[in-house]
């Protein structure tokens, strides 16, 4: 049987980012992605124009629905929206026997807000304390701990602090520095720093969404977590490279890249 994969997040109608993007990386690792759904957005290539969360209850039933009878290998989050929906589904995590990892979607790609400022406090005190892997970018970081990165040499500082609030590791994610984009992965001992050349392409819509969720796919494959986030990340430099206009504004990653690379389309 594939690994089972199973993403919490918002609904991204124009296809680039969130549930649509998670299950696309998925489907191109080779694992089997499920879903529950806890927001629709009105979505597109120049930004959100609307969202819509779920009620609780309507996340509950699906993230039962699937894990009751499926089953699952690792879990990924997203767009949480609200205070409700984040204790719901951290409390559902924490009770499920698989490897979490939590990308703390804050903001989107445009600088839409996806989740509602009442909300971080939970997301502090219950998501990621439950995270197996927490992926903040740094305008996350800043969000949940105060600390502000404008160089490498803080990326230190940033991870030390999103660790302070209980997640195994985290992946501060430094892509908005200048230079290479470069990672910290780190549990507070070991340090593992990820780099990948910068590609010159402004269609990277959706790589938060596409990077949490090859980290999951890979840790669904049974993968320790320094290994799976090294091959996720490779994957997603791969898809930022290939990524494509779509539409009158930022176009999104390329999840597919390989499969086009193999085949020659």
């Amino acid at each position: 049987m594939k690994p089972l994969v199973l993403t919490v997040a918002g609904s991204d109608s124009g296809g680039g980012a969130g549930i649509q993007a998670d299950l696309k990386t998925m489907l191109a690792l080779g694992v089997h992605g499920m879903s529950v759904i806890t927001a629709v957005t009105a979505q597109n290539s120049l930004g959100v124009q609307g969202a819509w969360e779920l009620p609780v209850e309507a996340v509950r039933a699906q993230y039962r629905s699937v894990v009751d009878d499926i089953g699952v290998q690792a879990v990924k989050t997203g767009m949480l929206a609200s205070a409700e929906l984040v204790e719901a589904v951290a409390e559902l995590i924490g009770a499920t026997d698989a490897p979490a990892v939590i990308d703390p979607v804050g903001v989107s790609k445009h600088g839409d807000p996806l989740l509602a400022a009442s909300a971080l406090d939970s997301v502090r005190r219950r998501l990621l304390p439950v995270a197996t892997v927490a992926t903040p970018n740094l305008d996350e970081v800043a969000q949940l701990t105060g600390v502000r990165v404008e160089s490498e040499e803080q990326l230190r500082e940033a991870a030390a602090a999103v660790l302070s609030y209980g997640p195994r590791w985290v992946l501060v994610k430094g892509g908005h520095l200048p230079g290479d984009a470069v990672d910290l992965l780190t549990d507070g001992s070991e340090e593992h720093w990820l780099r990948a050349a910068r590609h010159d392409n402004r269609h990277t819509h959706g790589t938060g969404c596409t990077l949490a969720s090859a980290i999951a796919s890979q840790l669904a494959m049974g993968h320790r977590v320094p290994e799976a986030v090294t091959a996720a990340k490779e994957y997603v430099t791969g898809a930022i490279a290939a990524g494509f206009a779509l539409g009158g504004g930022i176009g999104p990653v390329d999840h597919g890249w390989r499969f086009r690379r193999r085949t020659g389309a």
